[in-house]
């Protein structure tokens, strides 16, 4: 576990609204964060081992007021995770946003490439809102946010265990959302379907075409997408809405 890092502390916008994202160096996650800035939230950003990319992104989030807590950590390892709880505060709004992918037939997965997949998707993040839960019942909006996946709803092959791990969230956020309901503590979920992130530079140029025509849309979804259906669900208005997967997908899942 690397030392906790701010990179930028800057005048508080706003000391009631703060929200903790994981994996804020990948795509989504640096979308959400960006958006989250504008929105005023101060921010604890999470990253395993990315540290240009997060870098990068606490530069560009010094044109916002609002204060920046930089967190390294490996979803293996429990210290870091306890490290991680311990050096985030006043929290309203947590988002869990890493992710990585395995793509391939099932029984080649090695014992160790489906355990990080575990570790990722659903230990950690199991284990944050464990360790969170106290914290957000202390707030007057609280949010939890899963980062899911359209094969989560509907599964994938060749994305067996990921598609497994994702639908496991989706179970997570449904069963939570009853369970801290009384507290006010609203949980939903996200499941974006193909979006133009690293997940699909494994991808040729004529098949990500071929992937395009089957999206009613007709385009990949972006980053940005994702983060504006977060930055409504994580808002004081959607008070009243929880237990809830929203598909983020051009249409291409109903």
């Amino acid at each position: 576990m690397k030392e906790i890092l701010s990179w930028g502390v800057f005048t508080l916008k706003n000391r009631k609204r703060s929200a903790f994202v994981t994996g804020a160096s990948g795509a989504i996650g640096k979308a959400i964060a960006q958006r989250l800035a504008e929105d005023g939230f101060n921010l604890y950003l999470h990253y395993h081992s990315n540290e240009k990319s997060m870098q990068a992104l606490a530069l560009e989030l010094q044109n916002y007021e609002v204060d920046v807590t930089v967190l390294q950590g490996d979803f293996s390892s429990l210290a870091d995770l306890e490290t991680i709880t311990e050096n985030v505060f006043e929290l309203d709004v947590f988002i869990h946003a890493a992710g990585n992918s395995e793509y391939g037939l099932f029984t080649d997965l090695s014992d160790k490439k489906l355990q990080c997949l575990y570790n990722v998707h659903v230990g950690a993040p199991l284990h944050l809102t464990r360790a969170f839960l106290p914290k957000l019942r202390r707030s007057s909006h609280p949010r939890i946010l899963f980062i899911s996946s359209i094969w989560g709803e509907v599964g994938a092959a060749m994305e067996v265990a990921y598609s497994t791990m994702k639908g496991a969230q989706i179970a997570f956020v449904k069963a939570l959302s009853k369970e801290v309901a009384g507290n006010g503590i609203t949980v939903n979920a996200l499941t974006p379907g193909a979006v133009d992130t690293a997940m699909l530079a494994q991808f040729s140029k004529q098949e990500k075409q071929e992937l395009i025509e089957e999206i009613p849309l007709l385009r990949l979804g972006d980053p940005v997408d994702v983060a504006n259906a977060a930055a409504f669900l994580v808002r004081d208005e959607s008070d009243y809405i929880t237990g809830q997967v929203l598909g983020v997908n051009g249409g291409w899942h109903m």
